[in-house]
């Protein structure tokens, strides 16, 4: 049984990423989609969010499970008895990283192979922050994003925006304070 891993921050969860992880899925006997815990870049969801949200992106995929994991991502893959990292390339920038990227993991872990697979002409130009940009402006994600992702993230845009006019109106609040007390 051949068990590939593939690794992402997932945040969130893209049209792209399925389409990468269905296209793994009949690839490999089994494959386990890792969200990694600890990103360096800001992110908007949760560890447990973004296992949530991948769950139910993949859920017809039977032979597909999600797990949140941290540290390396080779000995992850060890951890996980994967002998495949899967990786999905949008464009060139992409694939100077991940070919970075492959080689510190061969030398770290001789025995895992990375697959590369070629993200699908329309989702070539989704990419996470692109997409958060979007959606933090009112643009239309539905068509980028599965359904439920587009709720979260609509959902997680309008809190932020609640929270920015309650910070304005007290704000606005302890101005007329200061300027009725003179």
């Amino acid at each position: 049984m051949t068990i590939a891993i593939y690794p992402g921050s997932f945040d969130p969860v893209t049209n792209g990423h399925v389409d990468i992880a269905s296209r793994a899925a009949a690839l490999f006997d089994k494959l386990i989609i890792c969200v990694y815990d600890t990103p360096q870049k800001r992110i908007m969801f949760s560890t447990t969010e973004r296992v949530t949200l991948m769950k139910k992106a993949v859920a017809h995929l039977r032979n597909v499970t999600v797990v949140p994991y941290s540290g390396l991502t080779v000995d992850h893959a060890r951890q996980m008895n994967a002998k495949v990292i899967v990786r999905g390339l949008r464009m060139s920038s992409d694939f100077e990283r991940e070919f970075e990227m492959a080689l510190m993991n061969k030398k770290l872990a001789p025995d895992i192979e990375l697959v590369c697979l070629m993200t699908n002409l329309e989702y070539q130009f989704i990419s996470s922050s692109l997409l958060k940009e979007a959606a933090k402006l009112g643009g239309d994600i539905t068509s980028l994003v599965p359904k439920h992702v587009a709720v979260a993230l609509t959902d997680k845009f309008r809190l932020d925006r609640e929270q920015v006019k309650r910070q304005s109106s007290t704000v606005k609040k302890a101005t007329r304070r200061k300027t009725n007390g003179l």
